[in-house]
């Protein structure tokens, strides 16, 4: 080795140091969407505005006013000439978004891998989000609507700004380094989404002490959440740098017709990954549970176990927390026995969870913390991994292509968990066998990873294989 070389290579290493941790701020910055505005804060409050909206049409239509006890069955809005209940519509646009994103991640990743454009393609998306959740503060009164419009470019705009920002993941990690990045990454955007909660509920729960009423400190609360993630998207916009030349010139509508003729091209190559696609599946088969029991957990608690609404803020921020020590004990396991083998535990530990979620007494504080602490450890780690794992299994030059179906896998199928969840409620009239019904997409889960030879599907694509694996 030269004298120069020996000279840059230490200037390499910090340069690359840097790029991951400024890489992994980006799941710290984004965070409070998923976190405080879509599951806590949104739901509630676009419901109350669009019941509101309905109770004063029907009161200007001259009929009596929808009932306070059934005003969420009662009381309807109509959204392009279909009406339904108030009460619906956050399932409903949820419904809608995904649907949405269904259609828009794929291209933005094709586009994102032949322009090599990803940092810009960052902060397009990030700051477009951070900018429409902040100004989803001006929607009160009953301009539901406004909230609607506002949250489906949110949430595009969060869908493909994760579709980049994993794609950057090979480029600046090799493959040794990859889980330990990758959990780092979602460690850190656990304690971030529980920082930002915790300050949010200090807003909610003391809007008087600040002079505001309820429904204020809720704007204050979007406002603050764009605001929050776009700042802390500069971290990464910093670090991050191309790593690749652009494989095309295409510019503005010419790129996006380059990107679906590469899409088409990505699609066909894939048939031929089969190993690739077999790990995809089981993935999207297993984070369908996390995302089931992440979703039902506060209702599980309260209308089960018969728990008070303090102690289901308290065990959401403990999960958050607990996720963080979570997600950095994955990657300190993923170094010593590989990410298949401490994916495979995570989702044994999964399955323990649920079956102690069935046995969870009602009215135990204590226990449904437990239980919380169980799934903060596992939250964080099992994704993480799984996102490094992948990413070892897709051919270089497409990373983001292939990461966008990740993403628009893990949200076409994420209606089938609720869906066995609220069906075996239903059937059976007990929320304890629903919560246990879940256990299938962990073992359906379990068994396929086990199945999949890992470090043949990397060596397929081309890629050299982790020395632990």
């Amino acid at each position: 080795m030269s004298v120069m070389d020996s000279d840059l290579a230490p200037d390499a290493a910090r340069r690359r140091r840097r790029e991951q941790w400024g890489w992994c701020w980006y799941d710290w910055a984004n965070s409070v969407f998923p976190t405080s505005v879509t599951t806590v804060f949104l739901s509630l409050y676009l419901t109350s505005v669009a019941t509101e909206a309905a109770r004063a049409d029907v009161a200007r239509n001259g009929v009596n006013a929808c009932p306070q006890g059934n005003a969420l069955v009662q009381c309807d809005i109509s959204v392009f000439g279909l009406a339904f209940p108030a009460g619906s519509l956050w399932g409903y646009l949820l419904s809608a978004a995904t649907v949405v994103q269904v259609l828009v991640l794929p291209i933005t990743g094709a586009i994102a891998d032949r322009t090599q454009s990803k940092r810009l393609m960052l902060a397009i998306f990030a700051f477009g989000g951070a900018a429409t959740t902040g100004l989803l503060a001006l929607v009160g009164g009953q301009d539901w609507q406004l909230g609607m419009v506002l949250f489906v470019i949110a949430n595009i705009c969060f869908g493909a700004s994760v579709v980049v920002y994993y794609s950057f993941l090979p480029e600046i990690a090799d493959a040794d380094e990859r889980d330990q990045v990758s959990t780092r990454g979602w460690a850190i955007g656990y304690l971030g989404g529980g920082v930002a909660l915790a300050m949010h509920l200090v807003i909610y729960l003391g809007h008087g002490a600040f002079g505001l009423d309820a429904a204020a400190a809720v704007r204050v609360i979007f406002l603050s959440s764009g605001l929050w993630w776009a700042v802390f998207t500069l971290l990464p916009l910093t670090a991050l740098r191309r790593h690749h030349a652009p494989e095309g010139t295409e510019r503005g509508a010419s790129a996006i017709t380059a990107g679906f003729k590469q899409l088409i091209g990505t699609l066909r190559q894939a048939r031929h990954f089969p190993l690739t696609l077999a790990f995809l599946a089981a993935y999207w088969i297993y984070t369908d549970g996390i995302s089931t029991v992440a979703q039902v957990s506060a209702q599980y608690g309260s209308l089960e176990l018969k728990l008070p609404q303090d102690t289901l803020i308290i065990t959401l921020l403990i999960v958050q927390f607990i996720a963080f020590l979570g997600g950095m004990l994955h990657g300190i396991v993923a170094r010593r026995i590989g990410a298949k083998k401490t994916i495979l535990i995570s989702l044994a530990t999964w399955l323990v969870v649920l079956i102690a979620a069935y046995f969870v007494q009602a009215g135990q504080d204590m226990q449904f913390y437990g239980l919380a602490v169980g799934i903060g450890l596992v939250l964080g780690g099992t994704n993480a991994l799984s996102r490094s794992l992948f990413s070892q299994m897709v051919p270089p030059g497409r990373e983001a292509e292939y990461f966008s179906l990740y993403e628009v896998g893990e949200r076409s199928t994420s209606w089938l968990g609720p869906l066995v969840f609220a069906g075996v409620g239903q059937a059976t009239g007990s929320f304890r066998l629903a919560i246990i019904s879940l256990v299938v997409f962990f073992a359906v889960g379990l068994v396929l990873v086990t199945l999949v030879p890992v470090r043949r599907a990397i060596e397929a694509v081309g890629n050299p294989a982790p020395k632990v694996l």
